[in-house]
């Protein structure tokens, strides 16, 4: 086999070797990590079945005082996690009410002013209409 074995310039093999010892080594490599893994994930699955067939007569006895402990716990960290939300929003709304109302021109300043116009357009718009429907209104109840 070593006689077959074709050289390119200073004594290196053939591409295709070399690109067989490399997929040889990927492989290995792929397969001992994969079971690896595999066998970890089997020895956490039988420790969680192990720990839950312990731990459930635990759980039945105090189930009592659990769950509205952990009801409470859940309703505590939904109202704190809902607060700091909620603060971390007004404060960058201020924060940006502050930069428009200076003149920095945040981002989503030019959508607001648009719509601002729009608005003024349309209430202009509304007054008209509701002055000729007023005066149309009006010389009809004249007429009769």
């Amino acid at each position: 086999m070593a006689q077959n074995q074709q050289y390119y310039g200073r004594g290196q093999p053939q591409p295709q070797q070399h690109q067989l010892s490399h997929q040889v080594a990927k492989t290995t490599t792929a397969v001992t990590v994969g079971g690896s893994l595999m066998v970890l994930s089997g020895l956490t699955l039988a420790a969680t079945v192990i720990g839950l067939v312990l731990a459930t007569p635990l759980l039945v006895i105090f189930s009592p005082v659990l769950v509205p402990a952990a009801i409470t716990l859940i309703v505590i960290f939904a109202g704190f996690l809902a607060s700091g939300g909620l603060g971390a929003t007004a404060t960058f709304v201020f924060y940006w009410m502050y930069r428009y109302a200076t003149g920095k021109h945040p981002i989503g300043a030019d959508e607001l002013d648009w719509a601002r116009e729009k608005i003024g357009h349309t209430a202009h718009d509304m007054k008209e209409r509701v002055e000729q429907f007023g005066q149309h209104h009006i010389k009809g109840s004249q007429d009769t």
